[in-house]
């Protein structure tokens, strides 16, 4: 048996080659090379390793290795490992001999794994990795083996098992997908998440999970899988569930920033180049044949390079707020069960947080009713909570126009007395007001005409977080709710008239929605060509019928007073429109007796133009059948009161026919137009003009513009901007950090002396007389001077002076 083991002479004295020694990788390389020379040594390594393999398992069965998996005799586990790999690596060229051995070796890895040594169970499984690589045996067999190898203790096998199995299922969907492959793999996954092992259940959400985060299961099952691990026994499983959900968009954007960084790196090593038409002409006409097709790759790699920076831009402008929780396919069931385990749970506050906070996501997304989260959230609305800022954005979240506003008063009243009040600190009314404009943008229901005013008394204040939350409140209810507002502070809205929706109340639609767009961009356009049109009709009219004069006389006639009619009732409505903008502006009783008498002023007038227009008609009239005779005009214009009430009759009826011909008109163009069935240039027509008008609103409403529930419940809410402009308490080395950064651009200290010494522009003015030539006379009168003080110093330092006597005096 030792000799079987050992086996270096008897496969070379096999083949013929005994004087040759070689070892088991140059065997293994010339095997490769020539298959089938070297079946002889083939057979015998075969069965040596089955000689291995069955000593091994003799040792085992007699007890031979301890707990730790060291056997007695460490040399067969050497030599098992070794025949593996060499079984493994000659496998694919040796398919009918070899027809049992990924088997054998899987079952064996399988049965005895722990207690195996840990160089055998590392080699063993390096051997099924490589035959699972070469598609000798299929993932599905031993993706169970795999995931139960990384519940050991032993952290390179862990490593190299979730590597393997990560690399294998993204290679396998690299190209195509193979849903029915993909849906076993996720069913032996899905199993082991739902055991109550926890090591086991660990191990498949982390793989499930980056498979996800790699988009290569980026599908229901696997987010519903992940959503409802959250219910599992263990703690710890449900911990990580709940922090990839949360954590998922912060991933998301980690992703997006580290694609921008490497995109920036290209276009650093690699320099934008300006495609001109020059460049595109000398790569097509100038120049040899290589030449040209260099040009023209290097102008096709700038191209795609282009292509790929606007991709990349549009990319990021585009933010995507994908979550997990958005493809529950029971999302109210799912909130329940989790509301239920958080009132139950004794977890610490950090994990009841997480669990609130998925909560309020799904709650906010699927736009779901869950009242008792509401009084839930109510006991921990204080300012001085751990961790508010988060809890308040997760209240806001919860917010949406689906739920009652009497189930969240109560909290948004306590938000309102607990934060916003005099006493309290201004980082403290800045977040409270900040939420309640978040909350007021969802459910604007909440909000009563006499705290808004309170509460838009705070933009005098001297801070800034808290001024700018409040002119944000001022600013949103000019959109939503302009009469909530006192009148200086209402501006002037984009419609006066605006009111949020009542509770339940839906618009329904019954047309295509933004269709009258279209309609009136038509009646735009074609009224130039409409009015060409007529004009076209009344001149092959008039040349085709020329008995029936008078007719058509009467009937321009009745067209012109119409339209005199339907522009002084636009005028009249222009005039409405004024008095009411002015009423708003002012709001004076005198500037309204003014008007009314203005009005009765313009009425008077009018009423005097509309008795010359009727006389002119007259006259015209006896003009066109008469001759043009003066008596009959002087007659004419002497009108008798039944003769005005008959104009006034056939007035009002030609207005009557008027409005019923442009109401069939407008009937008939938009049965036209509009025929039920729309092309793709409709709507694209459609798209630019509503483009068209958001962007006229925007520049109304300089930039404010209120997103849409949908948006709203779609797009999680950051605390951050909870706290917009606060200024938080700087610990000591904080502002010591500020004070060295404002530091920086000044020089350093030194004394104005110094300064001065270090002086190069010149020579000072004492310096300067130092060196002044001075004539010959008055350097002999100063050393005479110099010389007289020293002598007198001289005398006076060797005697003592007595003073003098007063009788010499």
């Amino acid at each position: 048996m030792v000799s079987m083991v050992s086996g270096s002479a008897e496969p070379l004295s096999a083949s013929g080659r005994s004087s040759e020694k070689l070892s088991l990788l140059s065997l293994q390389s010339k095997m490769k090379t020539d298959p089938q020379g070297y079946e002889t040594e083939l057979h015998l390594i075969r069965n040596q390793f089955y000689s291995a393999l069955e000593l091994f398992q003799q040792q085992a069965a007699l007890n031979f290795s301890s707990i730790s998996g060291v056997g007695a005799d460490p040399t067969v586990a050497k030599d098992l490992s070794d025949r593996a790999m060499f079984l493994a690596h000659v496998t694919p060229f040796y398919p009918k001999q070899l027809a049992e051995f990924p088997s054998d070796l899987a079952a064996f890895l399988k049965s005895s794994a722990r207690t195996l040594p840990s160089g055998l169970r590392f080699h063993a499984t390096q051997a099924v990795i490589l035959l699972v690589n070469r598609k000798i045996i299929d993932i599905k067999d031993t993706l169970s083996l795999f995931m139960e190898l990384q519940t050991l203790d032993d952290r390179n096998l862990r490593k190299l098992a979730f590597s393997h199995v990560v690399h294998s299922i993204r290679r396998m969907n690299k190209n195509h997908k193979n849903e029915a492959k993909n849906r076993s793999l996720q069913n032996i996954l899905f199993g082991l998440l739902q055991q109550d092992d926890e090591a086991k259940a660990k191990r498949s959400l982390i793989t499930l999970c980056e498979h996800h985060r790699r988009k290569v299961w980026f599908d229901e099952r696997t987010a519903n899988a992940i959503c409802m691990a959250c219910f599992h026994s263990s703690s710890r499983i449900m911990i990580a569930v709940l922090s990839f959900l949360l954590d998922y968009e912060k991933i998301e954007n980690d992703d997006e920033d580290s694609d921008d960084l490497s995109s920036e790196d290209e276009m650093i090593q690699n320099p934008r180049v300006v495609i001109s038409k020059e460049t595109v002409y000398k790569a097509h006409h100038k120049g040899t044949a290589a030449s040209k097709k260099k040009k023209k790759a290097k102008l096709q790699r700038a191209i795609r390079s282009m292509k790929r920076q606007q991709r990349l831009s549009s990319e990021s402008s585009n933010c995507s707020y994908y979550s997990p929780l958005y493809h529950l396919k029971d999302a109210q069931g799912f909130v329940e069960k989790l509301f239920s385990r958080l009132q139950t749970c004794n977890e610490r506050f950090e994990v009841k947080m997480m669990m609130l906070k998925v909560i309020a996501r799904t709650v906010g997304l699927h736009r779901l009713i869950l009242l008792n989260f509401y009084p839930f959230l109510q006991r921990y609305v204080q300012p001085h909570q751990k961790d508010i800022t988060n809890l308040l954005a997760a209240a806001v979240q919860a917010c949406h126009d689906m739920v009652p506003p009497d189930a969240v008063e109560p909290l948004f009243k306590q938000i309102v007395n607990q934060f916003v009040h005099d006493r309290s600190r201004p980082e403290a009314i800045a977040v409270g007001l900040n939420v309640i404009r978040e909350i007021c943008l969802r459910m604007p229901l909440l909000m009563t005409e006499d705290l808004l005013q309170d509460l838009v008394l705070y933009k005098k204040s001297h801070e800034k977080a808290v001024s700018a939350a409040a002119r944000s409140l001022i600013t949103l209810f000019r959109e939503v709710c302009p009469s909530l507002l006192v009148k200086k502070d209402r501006g002037r809205p984009m419609d006066p008239k605006a009111k949020p929706k009542a509770y339940g109340e839906v618009n329904v639609l019954s047309n295509v929605p933004d269709i009258e767009l279209l309609e009136q961009d038509d009646d735009i356009g074609g009224s130039e060509d409409d009015e060409s049109g007529d004009e076209a009709v009344y001149i092959s009219s008039d040349d085709g019928n020329e008995d029936n004069d008078d007719e058509e006389s009467q009937y321009t006639a009745n067209d012109g007073s119409e339209d005199e009619d339907v522009l002084d009732e636009e005028g009249d409505e222009n005039d409405s429109v004024d008095e009411y903008e002015s009423d708003i502006d002012d709001a004076n009783e005198d500037d309204s007796d003014d008007e009314d008498k203005g009005d009765t002023e313009e009425l008077e007038t009018e009423e005097d133009d509309y008795n010359e227009e009727v006389s002119g008609s007259s006259k015209a009239g006896d003009n066109a059948g008469d001759g043009g005779n003066e008596d009959q005009k002087a007659k004419a214009s002497k009108r008798k009161l039944s003769d005005f009430e008959g104009q006034l009759i056939a007035a009002d009826t030609s207005l009557r026919a008027l409005k019923r011909l442009a109401e069939a008109k407008t009937s008939h163009a938009s049965s036209d137009s509009v025929d039920g069935i729309l092309s793709d240039e409709h709507f694209q027509r459609i798209k630019k003009l509503k483009a068209k008008k958001e962007a006229k609103t925007a520049l109304a409403q300089q930039g404010f513009k209120i997103p849409s529930s949908d948006q709203l419940s779609f797009k999680r809410v950051d605390p951050s901007k909870l706290e917009a402009h606060v200024r938080l308490r700087l610990s000591k080395e904080e502002r010591l950090a500020l004070v060295k950064a404002g530091r920086e651009d000044r020089g350093q200290y030194q004394a104005r002396t110094a300064i001065k010494q270090k002086k190069t522009g010149g020579l000072s003015n004492r310096q300067k007389e130092h060196k002044k030539y001075m004539p010959l006379a008055a350097k002999k009168a100063k050393a005479q001077r110099s010389r007289q003080e020293k002598n007198k110093k001289k005398s006076r330092s060797g005697k003592q002076f007595r003073g003098k006597k007063a009788w010499k005096q």
